[in-house]
């Protein structure tokens, strides 16, 4: 397996931080937490999986944030799981404040708000899509800012670093029976509190949520889909369905806004040349002018901005194409294409 990769070593000191801001994007909010006068050498390395995928970076000391206004602008929420080299990680999340050892993996979510603080440092993240670990997922929901310095947490830190090892000898037969052992060793090293348990099962319904969000997944294109097929395919009464979805603001505001980010994820391809109006009536909207001012509202740009945006590339003009990788611009390219 070749990894995408981006470094800003070649560049000119000056023009080291705005590259590397551009490489994260829609992602993340970078700021440096020392002096630029030796510039901002970084490298980061990303393999795309199946339905996963691993990335080592290596950068100054940092301060990365994720708003909502981040979350609106680029709606991924794969759970991600860091492991630190050599200095502690500061992270807040939505409730809760980390400390972090050096060597020890914590949990977060990328749909959630978070920020994080470190030194200077290599750091290896495995970025697992909802897709394709909906089984684990009742877990995964409960370890989001977590800790994991328990035997089982420092099993999987050599793991992921065993991973990362074997990731050249890597063939594309070899990726699906890796995602099902990736998955495995995740949920077995993944042991939330049996309070943290108590808690997501009550939020995620046992894990129905899950199978809620794959049905809708499923049928996003269907003009069937609503509140009753979603009962009939997951097994569930409506108010059940609507208690579960009652925090994403109702079922149809949950379907409106799966569309809109299947929407923006086509948009966002530079090889789909198809019209917005037919991105509009695929995804079952009335019109064209429904679907653009349902997208302005969600992501604060219409969908011809979001398209020439993605066309224009939007890397900074001192990055050299070919460090970047074909048709990958920044981490935002890297997270839609596992």
């Amino acid at each position: 397996m070749t990894p995408e990769r981006f470094a800003t070593h070649s560049l000119p000191a000056p023009d080291q931080l705005e590259a590397w801001r551009g490489w994260f994007r829609s992602v993340f909010d970078v700021m440096p937490r020392q002096s630029l006068d030796q510039g901002f050498p970084a490298e980061a390395q990303f393999w795309k999986l199946d339905g996963l995928a691993i990335s080592r970076v290596s950068a100054p000391a940092i301060h990365v944030v994720r708003t909502k206004a981040h979350i609106r602008r680029n709606p991924v929420d794969h759970w991600v799981i860091t492991l630190g080299s050599r200095v502690r990680t500061a992270v807040r999340t939505d409730d809760a404040l980390l400390e972090v050892p050096a060597g020890v993996p914590f949990v977060v979510s990328l749909g959630n708000e978070l920020i994080s603080e470190r030194r200077q440092d290599d750091r290896l993240q495995l970025y697992l899509t909802r897709n394709s670990f909906y089984e684990i997922a009742p877990m995964l929901d409960a370890a989001r800012g977590t800790v994991l310095n328990t035997p089982l947490g420092r099993l999987l830190a050599e793991y992921m670093l065993l991973l990362e090892r074997n990731l050249p000898d890597l063939t594309p037969e070899d990726l699906p029976r890796l995602t099902g052992a990736v998955r495995a060793m995740v949920g077995a090293c993944i042991v939330p509190s049996p309070d943290r348990m108590a808690i997501a099962a009550s939020q995620i319904g046992l894990g129905r949520l899950e199978r809620v969000r794959r049905a809708v997944r499923k049928h996003l294109r269907s003009p069937s889909l609503g509140p009753d097929m979603l009962c009939r395919e997951v097994g569930t009464s409506r108010s059940q369905l609507y208690r579960l979805l009652e925090s994403e603001s109702g079922v149809a505001r949950y379907i409106q806004h799966q569309r809109l980010s299947e929407g923006h994820a086509a948009l966002c391809d530079v090889s789909n040349t198809k019209r917005i109006a037919t991105i509009a009536e695929e995804l079952c909207f009335a019109d064209a002018s429904g679907f653009s001012r349902a997208f302005r509202q969600e992501f604060g740009m219409s969908p011809g901005e979001v398209r020439a945006a993605s066309l224009a590339g939007l890397a900074p003009a001192a990055v050299p194409k070919d460090r970047i990788g074909a048709g990958v611009h920044n981490l935002s390219d890297c997270l839609r294409a596992f």
